[in-house]
Parts: structure tokens; sequence; C-alpha cells
């Protein structure tokens, strides 16, 4: 394997990795408090899903869009999609709740890691593809490669939709009286598989530079597919006993997340 590429294959896991690692975050505040009011809850999944749209419309689309033609963007676009639809379907039998790590044996263990790298993948994909252009343009320096500003936003973008994430994950283990530092591993260990889907995604643009555009468009579907199929119904199921359904707290959540992502569109 060629240095560079070994280099980038390393940058692109550590991406991953941090995102995953953000997940503990949401387990923090139950170091210091007993609950995470809904409100609360219903901000940062909307913010979490303004954020997730506009990283890949702003950046994934757009991106794409300057990478091959429309028609390829769209072929990604339909693939994303088709992956989380078909992932749902698969695991909507077999869904492991949190509850289970706690009391999971070694065999069970492996089947919820399964189960959590088909729910996590198309986030560590989109990080990876992100990252398509590292060391080839314009960017940040780091390490001595230079990082698409691109794959910045994204490695930020899904980490802070992974904070909320983290909280729904360590709200059923508090209830059953696991500990603060058990409950952060937990929360990591539901987005292990993000650095990995990095990973893979990552090498695969690389060596099929001509299907660019349609892996843009397939992190930037499987994305989108997201926030509407799973983001915005979980803000709206844990709002509903807020006053207005916490449309209000799901509403200043998405506009938030739009606006720290602004200013990748004129990036």
């Amino acid at each position: 394997m060629e240095p560079d590429l070994l280099a980038g294959l390393t940058l692109v896991f550590v991406a991953g990795l941090l995102t995953a690692l953000a997940t503990g975050l949401g387990a923090v505040p139950f170091f210091f408090v007993d609950d995470v009011s809904d409100r609360t809850n219903v901000v940062l999944w909307g913010l979490a899903s303004g954020i997730m749209v506009s990283a890949s419309t702003f950046g994934l689309v757009f991106e794409g869009l300057a990478q091959g033609t429309p028609a390829e963007l769209a072929l990604g676009l339909l693939a994303g999609v088709g992956l989380v639809v078909v992932s749902q379907r698969v695991l909507s039998d077999i869904e492991v709740h949190p509850r289970h790590y706690e009391e999971a044996d070694y065999r069970k263990l492996l089947l919820i890691l399964g189960v959590l790298t088909v729910h996590s993948f198309p986030e560590g994909v989109a990080v990876g593809v992100s990252f398509a252009d590292l060391d080839l343009g314009g960017g940040v320096a780091l390490f001595g490669l230079t990082v698409p500003v691109l794959a910045v936003f994204m490695t930020v973008a899904i980490s802070i939709h992974n904070v909320p994430e983290g909280v729904a994950v360590s709200i059923p283990l508090r209830s059953m009286g696991v500990s603060n530092p058990r409950t952060v591993w937990w929360a990591v260990f539901s987005s292990l598989p993000q650095p990995i889907g990095a990973v893979v995604a990552f090498y695969f643009v690389r060596i099929a530079r001509d299907l660019l555009a349609v892996g843009f468009g397939f992190a930037a579907g499987a994305m989108v597919y997201l926030v509407l199929a799973d983001f915005i119904p979980e803000a709206r199921e844990i709002g509903a006993g807020l006053p207005g359904g916490g449309r209000r707290e799901l509403v200043f959540g998405l506009v938030v997340g739009v606006l720290v992502m602004l200013p990748l569109a004129v990036v």
C-alpha cells in the first residue's frame, strides 16, 4: 500500500474514531444530573437534523455536482436512500435496545455490534467520502496532509449528531443503575463501527475516482433520509408531551443547525 494512502486511511480512521467518541459526550450530563429534559433532547435532535441536512446539501451535494454529472449524483442519492431503507427493514426484527448491552454475553455482544455496524455505517460513509480530496488540493494543513474543508465540517457535523444519540443510549442504561463510566463506554460502543465505515468509503472513492460523484450522492442520500425517517420522528416522539408537541424546540434546533453549517456553503 502506498505510504500516502496509508497515512490517509489512518487519518480518516482517527476522524471516524473522534465521531464515535463524541457519542460518549451524550452520557456526560448524567454525571451531574439524573435526567436530561425532553425540551433539551428535542433541541439536540433538531440541532443534529439541521446540521446533517445542511452538511449534506452545502457540502456533499455541491461537491458531487462539482465532481460529476447530475445523473451520477442522483444515482448516488437513490443508492444512499436505498441502503438506509433496506437496513431499517433488516433491523426491524432484530433491533437491539441499549438495555441489552449491559446484560449481553460475548456472542450477543457480537450480534449487537453487527446491528450497530449496519445502523452506523451511513454516518461513517459520510465522513470517509468527505475526505476524498485529501492532499489533492486546498484545505487545512494537518499532520503533514492537506485536509479538505468539507472533511472538517463533516467530522464536526457527525460528532455533534452523535451527542443526542449518546443521550438516547444513556437514558435506559441509567435507569438500570449502570455506573456513569460504563454508560459513557456503552455510548461510545454504539458508534464504534463509524471509523470502519469511514475507512471503507475513503478507500473506495480514492481507488474509484470516476465514481466520486456517486459516492458524494450516496452519503448525502443516506444522511438526508436518516434525518427525515429517524431524527425528526425521534424528536417529535420525545416532544409529544411538551407544549405544542415540541415543535418550537425542534424548529429552534433546526435553525441553529443550519446556521452553524452555513459557512460550508461559501467555502
